[in-house]
């Protein structure tokens, strides 16, 4: 199977490859964006992952035409196959200034990193296929204190990284959100670091016209609807250092 079609116009696709991570690991969505003959490639995953992707995506365009690699923190199940996305494609990876001189250390070639472009704390713009606008936008410890995500203006996606995670469904799209919350709740409390971020967060993506939250694990918020249930939830959520006490910093 070659990716689940998550957004279809004449010019523009949106795919989503949920299925290729091993059962001992963590699951990661990766996805594509394409439009026209431009594609950017996000968060493409570690070494079990990249053969198997790099197949799925020769099947919906040649590989050469991902202009972008976006990697949206540091952690390996983003970063760990980046030397052979560079190798094998003639993409830029775009990944926060912070973790710039992290990569060498997942294998990386000196010859490479002219290509890895650091995105300031602010976030940036990059367009695709030449009048595709994609908005970089800035989710910083959401978790890692250098953390972006992408919102695509024509798919009306918003890639959203680590926030909105789930664990353990058996579903690929939220159909009953408060039913859903029970996969989303540990990580969330535990990984996030603080309600403070969350509210700023949810503020600032209220300003998008956001009609699918696509996170790079498990379950999408599909329907403006469950986009709105997952802000609220976010919005009010106590979380990272929220919940943190002296018992917690005791010596073992």
């Amino acid at each position: 199977m070659a990716g689940k079609e998550l957004f279809k116009s004449e010019n523009h696709k949106v795919f989503l490859f949920e299925e290729l991570t091993p059962a001992s690991a963590v699951q990661a969505n990766q996805f594509l964006i394409l439009h026209g003959d431009e594609a950017v490639l996000l968060d493409p995953g570690g070494h079990k992952v990249q053969s198997k992707l790099f197949a799925d995506i020769s099947v919906l365009i040649p590989p050469k035409n991902i202009r972008y690699v976006f990697l949206s923190h540091q952690d390996p199940d983003i970063v760990a196959s980046i030397n052979y996305w560079l190798m094998t494609t003639d993409a830029t990876a775009l990944i926060s200034k912070l973790w710039i001189r992290f990569l060498p250390h997942f294998g990386l070639d000196s010859k490479l990193e002219g290509r890895v472009i650091p995105i300031d704390d602010g976030g940036t713009r990059i367009t695709l296929g030449g009048d595709c606008e994609l908005l970089i936008i800035p989710a910083h410890f959401l978790h890692s204190p250098g953390n972006f995500q992408i919102y695509d203006p024509v798919s009306k996606i918003l890639f959203s990284g680590d926030l909105g995670a789930s664990l353990g469904q058996d579903y690929v799209f939220v159909e009953d959100f408060d039913s859903h919350i029970k996969y989303m709740e540990g990580f969330h409390k535990r990984y996030m670091a603080s309600g403070k971020v969350m509210k700023l967060w949810a503020n600032m993506v209220r300003n998008l016209d956001i009609e699918t939250i696509a996170p790079q694990h498990g379950a999408i918020f599909r329907g403006k609807e469950m986009v709105s249930r997952f802000i609220d939830w976010v919005e009010n959520l106590e979380c990272g250092v929220d919940l943190l006490s002296e018992k917690d910093y005791t010596l073992p």
